[in-house]
């Protein structure tokens, strides 16, 4: 079940709701909880299991850490329960890639390969071990006391909002609102409108790019503008998918009485890769950075060791992004090295004027959205070498027939939104017409649930990861 299906918004949400709001505040952990799990084991039950497994680890582990004496000890039980959790992510996730790339080599060398049944990955794993890993450091840093109620924490740990795709949210960001929350009708009817923003941007936009990237990406060589609007067209796609699931996520959160943190800060606008990184998925960049880069010395071991930590945490944040193959890890080496020019450049104090520096990152970033998208190494070749024109400059008979109207004008939606941030109507704080505020989300959301009753649902990019 995705948020974007109408069983998700014509049943499961007005039913959960319903309950939800008749139940008693000491009680709403509990219904919280018993609909995330039903929420979850609605796609397959039986990885529910994995998920309450990997939850009673991490609760227990954090008491135990709190009720330890010595330090070391502390120390070693966090170690262990990250370890366990990223065993889990490593068997689930990895493995087909291994034992395929062993195969290759195996049969390369005339020998029979390793029989093996490709593995499922669980829905939303990789983001229940950075929740689980994060809260017990937390713990073991003292930033967050442990949770001793187990429905608490599990309701934290399986909150149907962030539960399959994000945003990350960390435990101490949410701690009190368990403990005790208000709900209200503000908040409520500010939640429904993120809500409401967030599927029209999936539904309207990024589900309407679908068959312009699918074809691009499936041309054996694309000319030179296959490629470009392939890539803007997965560029434009992943954004308001992604940005869309969040806002979707956000608004629940509120409707729930939560504040999640924000995810997306218009990252196509960033002057710098750097800031790319302070405005793209916010919650996992910032993830990365307190709980690997800090952890890995960050920049406290002289201006070497910072390049060798970058490099390795964009690596690592690439590789978490999937194990089909090889493309993420890659993907993330370009944005290390292109953190690691971005620094050196900044060190010297040199820096490029705004326009220049927006348009050479979303260079870079589109660069690499190609072998993110792309469904091999291969693909990733042929792409990259249309984009640098060298299967001819011109537009192949497919892709100009797949641009009706109805793209076209998708498209220019989808960049006028982009832009519009930077216009001074958004400085102004927009039209300042409050009614129009309040109706257009309405009537776009309206809009977009007739336009998804005549399609198929199409699960969110970042189910995948």
């Amino acid at each position: 079940m995705v948020f974007a299906s109408l069983e998700f918004l014509c049943l499961f949400l007005p039913v959960f709701f319903a309950l939800y709001w008749l139940t008693p505040q000491r009680w709403r952990n509990h219904t919280l909880l018993l609909g995330s799990w039903l929420f979850y084991a609605w796609w397959t039950p039986k990885f529910l299991l994995l998920i309450i497994a990997l939850t009673i680890l991490a609760w227990l582990a954090a008491i135990w850490i709190d009720k330890c004496r010595h330090e070391q000890d502390k120390t070693r039980l966090m170690v262990a329960t990250i370890v366990l959790n990223l065993a889990a992510l490593v068997w689930y996730k990895y493995t087909n890639m291994l034992v395929a790339s062993l195969n290759t080599l195996l049969t390369g060398q005339q020998l029979p390969p390793l029989p093996w049944v490709n593995l499922m990955l669980p829905i939303g794993l990789s983001f229940t071990v950075l929740h689980a890993i994060s809260y017990v450091v937390d713990v073991r840093r003292k930033v967050v006391p442990a949770q001793y109620s187990f429905i608490s924490f599990s309701a934290y740990m399986a909150m149907f909002p962030h539960l399959i795709a994000g945003p990350i949210v960390r435990y101490k960001i949410i701690d009190k609102e368990l403990r005790q929350r208000v709900l209200s009708l503000d908040k409520f009817s500010a939640g429904a409108r993120r809500f409401m923003l967030g599927f029209s941007m999936k539904v309207l936009i990024a589900d309407t790019l679908v068959p312009v990237v699918t074809l691009a990406f499936g041309l054996k060589q694309p000319a030179f503008g296959d490629a470009w609007i392939g890539c803007l067209a997965y560029t434009l796609q992943l954004y308001f998918d992604f940005a869309g699931y969040s806002a979707m996520a956000i608004g629940l959160g509120l409707m729930l009485g939560f504040h999640f943190a924000e995810n997306f800060n218009h990252p196509y606008l960033s002057t710098s890769i750097q800031d790319f990184w302070r405005r793209w998925h916010m919650t996992l960049s910032s993830w990365l950075r307190d709980y690997l880069y800090i952890s890995l010395g960050g920049n406290r071991q002289g201006p070497g060791r910072t390049y060798v930590n970058l490099m390795l945490t964009m690596a690592i944040g690439g590789l978490w992004h999937g194990g089909e193959n090889w493309n993420y890890l890659i993907w993330g080496v370009i944005h290390g090295s292109a953190l690691c020019c971005d620094r050196a450049f900044t060190q010297r104090g040199w820096q490029l004027p705004d326009w220049l520096g927006r348009l050479a990152t979303l260079l870079v970033v589109m660069l690499a959205w190609t072998i993110f998208r792309a469904a091999g190494f291969d693909n990733a070749m042929a792409m990259w070498a249309g984009q640098f024109g060298l299967h001819g400059m011109g537009l192949g008979d497919e892709l100009q027939l797949a641009l009706r109207p109805g793209i076209l004008i998708t498209f220019a939606l989808a960049v006028a939104l982009l832009l519009y941030p930077a216009t001074a109507v958004a400085r102004r704080g927009g039209l300042g017409l409050a009614w129009w505020s309040m109706l257009w989300p309405v009537l776009s959301f309206m809009y977009a649930l007739i336009v998804l009753a005549g399609q198929k649902a199409i699960p969110f990019l970042y189910f995948q990861f």
